[in-house]
This record gives structure tokens, sequence and C-alpha cells, in this order.
């Protein structure tokens, strides 16, 4: 019987001792596996953040913002959520914050558009926006106070910041949406207009002249990776220099800028002028005329010196005839108060302006849509600045014409429908 006792005995520590090791080796193992886990989560991260341009990938990659857009829709984006409404304090901006609602509305009451047909884009992230932007950029954005230097409107910084972020900088962020959005339809379909965006004054770390995002560069960003784009051609009309994209932009040899402006107004950016690729300045008193001759051998030159694969076209209609931000900043608006207190002489105050008139912004427009068309190259339009409330019939009616020519298609066949 003690023999016996003995055999159990020993056998229960054998038993036991096997349990006890096969568990510490379990441990063991499971142990090196989370540390190689973390080790290689640790790695990876230490890599993201050492290789700025990997982690600009994987923010493009994983973004939500590029859809497929069904063929009952048009290659034309609006939002509702673009407009600006805030308490009316946005009336003290000379800007038009409901100019892309009206231009849409202007398209539909026409018979050019169908509602049902527009595209509305997705709104961007701060992980879509850290694609250009730094986070201390997006973080100064959480003052008011910051806001309402930005847009020109001094009482936006007394509002909560909460309020800003919903009734400003929410719209901006939809509108940066469908400037991306764009260069996927343009790419798909030949063109795309993205009824907002624009915002050029705006660079990866610095906002001002109403534009809070950089609506152009993370376009071109985003095209680079996801359409295989390698060359884009940035044709700003606007009557302000686009010093955003051109400092973000500027010493890419896959992107050439032609930018058409008016020097003697904001944003007065010498800096940025160094990285454009072909200049063209407007002085004021610029006939129609005038301006499109000098566009035609503009378009001349940049599509002979540079052979892009996408056009992006900024087309502000602040070139117009009577537009209050011709004269945007106190040192010119200054000489125009000089010239009319001492000479008297009202004539002299339009002779200081860009005079291009409602038919010269749709000769314009057909003239950098047909030049791109032509040669099949995809256009993307983005309606950017423009003061007056005239300015959204103007749009509508350059779209319109657009349409006439057969160089846009806003009627879909009815087998679409």
């Amino acid at each position: 019987m003690k023999d016996v006792r003995v055999i159990s005995t020993w056998t229960d520590l054998t038993r036991d001792s096997a349990v006890y090791l096969l568990f510490t080796f379990s441990a063991i193992k499971v142990s090196q596996f989370i540390y190689r886990c973390f080790q290689s989560s640790e790695m990876s991260s230490f890599s993201m953040e050492t290789h700025p341009e990997a982690l600009r990938r994987e923010r493009i990659l994983s973004s939500k913002l590029y859809f497929n857009v069904p063929e009952s829709k048009v290659s034309i984006i609006y939002s509702s959520a673009y407009d600006i409404s805030f308490m009316g304090i946005e009336k003290l901006h000379p800007f038009d914050s409901t100019k892309w609602r009206r231009v849409c509305k202007f398209l539909v009451s026409d018979g050019f558009l169908e509602e049902k047909s527009i595209v509305e884009p997705l709104e961007a992230s701060n992980s879509d926006l850290l694609v250009v932007h730094s986070l201390s950029y997006l973080n100064s954005l959480k003052s008011s106070a910051t806001v309402a230097r930005i847009t020109e409107v001094p009482p936006v910084a007394f509002f909560p910041n909460f309020l800003v972020q919903q009734k400003v900088l929410s719209p901006f962020r939809k509108q940066v949406g469908g400037t991306i959005l764009a260069a996927k339809l343009a790419v798909e379909r030949g063109w795309a207009i993205n009824v907002g965006g624009g915002f050029h004054h705006c660079t990866a770390e610095r906002g001002g002249g109403f534009c809070a995002f950089a609506d152009i560069s993370l376009c071109i960003h985003f095209a680079f990776l996801r359409l295989s784009i390698s060359r884009v051609m940035i044709i700003d009309l606007d009557a302000h220099q686009g010093n955003g994209h051109e400092t973000d932009l500027g010493d890419d040899s896959r992107v050439y800028i032609l930018d058409m402006y008016n020097p003697e107004i904001y944003p007065y950016d010498y800096s940025a002028r160094r990285f454009i690729d072909q200049k063209v300045e407007v002085m004021s008193g610029t006939s129609t005329d005038e301006y499109l001759r000098k566009l035609d051998k503009a378009l001349e030159v940049a599509f002979r010196n540079f052979q892009p694969e996408m056009v992006v076209y900024n087309a502000g209609t602040d070139i117009l005839d009577g537009d209050p931000l011709g004269l945007l900043k106190a040192s010119y608006t200054l000489k125009v108060i000089i010239i009319f207190l001492f000479e008297q002489n009202v004539s002299n105050l339009v002779t200081l302006l860009v005079q291009i008139s409602p038919d010269g912004i749709t000769s314009r427009d057909e003239k950098v849509f047909r030049v791109a068309r032509e040669r099949e190259i995809p256009v993307v339009m983005l309606t950017s600045g423009g003061y007056m409330k005239s300015n959204a019939r103007v749009i509508a009616d350059s779209i319109e014409n657009l349409s006439r020519q057969g160089l846009i298609k806003t009627q879909l066949d009815s087998a679409s429908t």
C-alpha cells in the first residue's frame, strides 16, 4: 500500500509540474507576442512620425472623400451646407455667403440643371485636412479670434468657438470635400465644377482673405496619389494673387502655376510670387478686350511650356467691373479716397478697377474650358472670389454657356434618369 501511495504522489507531482511548465511556457510565448506587437506598433508609429510622406499617404488612402458618384448625377458639386448663416454677422463681410446656393438656384430655374442631379460631397475631416495642414494650424482655429482674422469679420472673435466651428468652419470643410471630389469626377468624366471652394489664400500654416483651408493644395495631393496624376496646371484667374497654393506647391515640379492677378491689391505676397511659373499682372483699369487678349496669350504659352494631366481652374469673378474687393486693403482704399476728395473726378475711380464685363467672364471661362477639353485634359472649376450680389447670376450664365457650347453636360440623357 505504501508503494502505491508513493507512486500516486509521484504521479500527481509530475502532472502538476507538467501543467506548471506548460502554463509558464505559454505565458512566455504570449508575453513575447504582445511585446512584438507593441514593438511593431511603436516602430510603425515612429516610422509615421519620422516620415511625414508615409503618414500623408496613409491619410489620403483612408479618406472617405472619394466615393463613387452614380451616373444619375452630373459633375456639378454643391451642398446647402456650403452657405454661411451666422445670425446676420456674415453680412459684415462683402462676400455673398449665399452665392453658392443662388448659382444652383439659377441653373435649376433656367432649366439647365435638375436639383436631384447635383452631387453632394462629404465634409473634410481633421485627418483629411492634416494631409496638408499642420496640427498646430488646425488647433489655432479653436480660437474664435483666429477665425475672425481669417474671415475678416471681427465680431466672430466674441462667439463661443463651438458655434464658430459649426456656423463658419463646417461650411468651409464641406466645400473642401467638394473640391477634392471634383478632381475624381473630372478624371472620370472630363470636367467637374465645385460651386464653391477656391480658397487660394490659405497655406498649410496660415489662413487669410476669407480662406480657412487650402482646398486647392489638398485636391492636388489627393489626385497625385488616388488618381495617379503626375502633372497638374493651376490656372488662377481670381483678381487676387493665389498666394496659398503658390506657397504650398510652388517648389513642386509636378505643378505649373499660371496666375493672372491685380498686383495693386491684397495679398501683396511678394515671397509667394517667386513660385509662380507664369505671372500675368493685370493692372487697374484693364478693359475686357485687353484682359481677354492677355488671357489668350497666357494660355498659349502655358500649354506650350507644360503638358498637364489635370487642370485646376480657380474662376473667381471678383474681376467684374464694380466689385468692392477690387480695392481690398486700406492702402488701396486710401488711394481711391484721395483721388475722390482732391480731384473730385469720379471717372478716375472707375479707371482704378479691372473692368471686366459679365460677357467677359463668360468668354474667359469658355476659353479655359475649351483649351483643356480640346486636349482631353480633365478640368476642375472652382468659383472662388466674387463679392457682389450679381456674381451668382454671372457664374450661372457662364456655366449655362459652357453647356450650350458642348464643353460640359448639365442635362442627363433620359436613359440615365
